[in-house]
């Protein structure tokens, strides 16, 4: 029987985790895809949209269907979903990785605020700025929603629903972004202080050369660590050797 792997997506990565697999005689590939965004990018394989009902629902799934490699490709942020894959991994003796990106780092010029939550992010804002430029995405924005002295612009890729802050000004945009587009963004709209979570990669990085170039100050929620034992690799090339396959 064919390996049957499947890869919990949402990510660059895991778009090209299962175009390189696809592409590969002897491996059938499923993407599951939470559903959250409408129009998700195109995706090698087989597709599937929707949760499963938590770990229990996962193991049954990898059950049911013959699941032989477990690929968490979701993003960094992603805490229970990974949580859950790991368990449901462990429950049927399935292998299981977990493919993240490495975080970002600050270097020379730059004016970072590590911060551990969303809230946390919320509690230091006064002391830094009134013009916020706030990327944490639109299921983090509950968090700001007390805060009345600033002006929020919040870029998205799906519309946010409340609660979110009294005063914002919404941005619907995808990455990639450059750092042309981020200087002229910054400056267009005044920003004091970027916020963002530390979801690591290129597409959405330019916006921190952006503020270093312009000595705006960024704070950055510290994404939550792997659960206990869980196997990690840093890109797809290391999930290609995890699985065999590089």
């Amino acid at each position: 029987m064919s390996p049957h792997v499947l890869i919990l997506g949402g990510t660059t990565e895991a778009r090209e985790l299962a175009a390189t697999l696809t592409a590969r005689t002897g491996t059938r590939v499923t993407t599951s895809l939470a559903g959250r965004v409408s129009r998700p990018g195109a995706v090698a394989g087989d597709v599937r949209i929707g949760g499963f009902g938590g770990a229990e629902g996962l193991a049954a799934w990898l059950r049911a269907h013959d699941v032989s490699a477990v690929v968490d490709a979701t993003h960094p942020f992603a805490e229970a979903i990974t949580a859950n894959a790991v368990r449901a991994a462990a429950r049927c003796g399935v292998p299981a990785v977990v493919l993240r990106r490495p975080g970002w780092r600050p270097g020379p010029g730059d004016d970072w605020h590590p911060v551990a939550s969303p809230a946390a992010a919320a509690a230091v804002l006064p002391r830094l700025g009134r013009r916020v430029f706030l990327t944490t995405g639109r299921l983090g924005l509950a968090a700001f929603a007390g805060l009345t002295g600033q002006h929020f612009v919040v870029r998205s890729v799906e519309p946010p629903a409340p609660p979110m802050p009294a005063d914002v000004e919404l941005l619907l945009a995808r990455g990639p972004f450059t750092v042309a587009g981020e200087l002229a963004l910054l400056r267009e709209h005044r920003i004091d202080v970027v916020v963002t979570k530390d979801s690591g990669g290129a597409a959405t990085a330019a916006k921190l050369t952006a503020a270093r170039e312009l000595g705006v100050p960024v704070v950055v929620v510290s994404r939550p660590p792997l659960p206990p034992g869980a196997a990690a690799v840093p890109d797809v090339p290391g999930a290609l050797a995890w699985l065999g396959a590089g």
